[in-house]
């Protein structure tokens, strides 16, 4: 097995620990979330899915950069929001039930809505790109589905021995993921700096930044909702944009360096946004004491 295998195998495991750690603390009315609450559902969809993807194709279209961002930003604006997701936007007061529920519902969602995204685009920039959607239903079962239902399960049976292993498989999970994240960055550090030169870092600020910016605005009037939709908007499944853009640019090596740079600089981007909502809301908790 080649260390790039290696690597992918543990950042796999590492994603299905992390997801399972998740559902050994959610129950299933946390996945019932959104359908519970229409406005808040459409107003998701909205920004995640209509919003984002336009911004994107926006910026491809108006903006001279490298044709390797932009595929990878158009890429990740059509994918649903990543299974490591929740768990920073519960450590920014978020509210776990809807972070919960919204990552479900996106990976449900993205088995439709990626292919028809991609034959969309395809037709307004003329190239003739196309997406099964056997492969995103495969990902989207094995990174965020199946973990989390087994999880939901085994606290639903053993709701001790769920509380008892929820923090140590998180533990282990992140070690795994920190890992893998610096095995990669040694790999592909310089092509991430040379590609940083050509304008991809502001063109990934903008894209972060709008994220940030429409989850806001449409979470809503509750203070928690509106931070996780904010990152919700701003972040995405990098493992399904890299499926995209390997089943319509295969050999494509450049875009790869470009997820790894959004990757690296949307969660540094978003560290002022997090700080600002956790204070927000210990500001907003201080006051109803």
């Amino acid at each position: 097995m080649t260390a790039q295998a290696l690597i992918l195998l543990a950042l796999k495991a590492s994603i299905v620990l992390s997801v399972f750690a998740i559902g050994l603390v959610s129950r299933v009315e946390d996945t019932l979330f959104l359908l519970r609450r229409p406005g808040l559902l459409l107003r998701s969809v909205l920004a995640i899915n209509v919003v984002m993807p336009l911004v994107a194709a926006a910026m491809a279209w108006r903006f001279d950069l490298p044709v390797a961002v932009e595929v990878a930003l158009v890429a990740l604006a059509v994918s649903p929001v990543p299974p490591l997701l929740p768990k920073k936007q519960i450590k920014a007061r978020g509210e776990p039930s809807y972070a919960i529920g919204l990552l479900v519902g996106a990976a449900l969602v993205a088995i439709v809505f990626v292919p028809i995204a991609v034959e969309l685009l395809g037709l307004a920039f003329q190239l003739p790109v196309h997406m099964n959607p056997w492969p995103i239903a495969k990902l989207v079962f094995a990174t965020v589905l199946a973990p989390l239902l087994v999880g939901i399960l085994v606290r639903r049976l053993t709701p001790e021995l769920a509380a008892r292993f929820a923090r140590p498989v998180g533990h282990v999970a992140n070690i795994v993921l920190v890992l893998c994240f610096l095995a990669v960055l040694m790999t592909a550090w310089a092509a991430i700096v040379d590609l940083a030169g050509t304008g991809a870092f502001w063109a990934v600020a903008v894209f972060v930044g709008v994220g940030l910016a429409v989850g806001h605005w449409l979470g809503g009037p509750e203070p928690n909702d509106r931070t996780v939709l904010a990152l919700a908007a701003a972040t995405r499944h990098p493992g399904v944009a890299m499926a995209i853009s390997s089943a319509n640019f295969p050999g494509f090596n450049a875009v790869l360096p470009a997820f790894l740079l959004y990757v690296v600089a949307g969660a540094v981007l978003a560290i002022p946004y997090v700080m600002w909502r956790k204070r927000a809301t210990e500001a907003l908790s201080s006051r109803d004491r």
